[in-house]
């Protein structure tokens, strides 16, 4: 949806707007499918996004601890809607019963294509065709409802005895997640297929990722489900031509390992000589066995503080300590 939308509006088309999803569409999409399309809304320019409120939205503050949040929501749930023939500055209207996969890039958000077009456009434009490297994840796209749908594809592809062709990496966006798809064997089928599991961190989302399979000015494709695919972005290397697709594509694409691969489409022929299709993916909106919050690391400072010195090396090049403003 946010692909599609921001393939419409532009990077610069959500600028001074705020962007305001409804219609009959917005009760199939989950609370954490409408956090990343809010989360996306940066990529348009705009100043915020909003949804009314749903039912998946008291679903989800329940599942995480905060029922009285969700019920107070509920009685107020009139409030949090447009009003009765509220007026638009624009309105985009997108049919969700025929809106296919997008893959958006390279370099920039918002040059979308849809997934049928894509082989042909990057024959066109020259995109290198093998796929380095598919990665999922980060704050954008590592949802319960994310990470199950991504792991049908890789259990189905495994189980047909197939291996990621592309390197594939997965970035937990948070510890709760990480904890939580590892106890239900998400992050196993992920290993299984071939795939990386990064801490749970930014990464390569930020450009924090050291990779030592291309050089720096070597071009390349990478696919990932991250927010941001901006020059240089996740690797620093200006060459590498970044997509952006939803983590089923994503994942999908690690096994065709090329741009000519349409996992809707094509089939892959297995180890045994077998032809295998992808079918379509399966997901959970919410662990059925909750939220796992997995280690806290975090130290609560003492209470009482007057005996604690905080030392930091004179010769640091990283920390230094405030002084005093005279």
């Amino acid at each position: 949806i946010i692909l599609e939308v921001a393939g419409i509006l532009t990077v610069k088309g959500g600028t001074g707007a705020i962007v305001e999803y409804f219609g009959s569409g917005v009760d199939t999409v989950s609370a954490t499918g409408m956090g990343t399309i809010c989360n996306m809304g940066a990529e348009i320019g705009a100043t915020t996004s909003v949804f009314p409120f749903t039912q998946s939205m008291h679903r989800y503050l329940a599942a995480t601890g905060r029922p009285e949040i969700a019920e107070a929501s509920s009685k107020f749930a009139h409030n949090l809607r447009a009003d009765e023939g509220a007026k638009y500055d624009e309105v985009v209207e997108i049919n969700l019963s025929e809106l296919e996969p997008r893959i958006n890039g390279p370099f920039t958000p918002d040059l979308m294509t849809p997934l049928s077009k894509f082989k042909d456009t990057a024959k066109a434009k020259d995109w290198p065709q093998d796929i380095s490297a598919c990665l999922i994840g980060s704050c954008t796209n590592s949802s319960y409802e994310d990470m199950t749908r991504a792991a049908s594809l890789a259990k189905e592809a495994m189980d047909a005895g197939l291996k990621a062709k592309a390197d594939f990496i997965v970035t937990p966006g948070s510890e709760q997640i990480r904890a939580t798809t590892e106890r239900d064997g998400l992050l196993e089928v992920f290993r299984s297929a071939g795939g990386n599991i990064l801490a749970n961190a930014c990464g390569p989302c930020i450009g924090q990722w050291a990779r030592h399979d291309v050089k720096k000015g070597e071009r390349n494709t990478i696919i990932t489900s991250y927010n941001r695919n901006f020059t240089g972005r996740n690797d620093g290397n200006p060459a590498t031509h970044g997509f952006v697709a939803s983590p089923e594509i994503v994942t999908a694409m690690a096994f065709g390992g090329s741009t000519n691969f349409n996992p809707v489409t094509d089939t892959l022929t297995t180890p045994s000589g077998k032809p295998f299709k992808f079918t379509p993916p399966n997901g959970v909106e919410l662990p059925a066995r909750g939220f796992d919050a997995g280690e806290n690391t975090y130290q609560a400072p003492p209470a009482d503080r007057t005996g604690v010195s905080v030392t930091v090396s004179p010769d640091s090049q990283r920390l230094q300590l405030l002084e005093p403003f005279t």
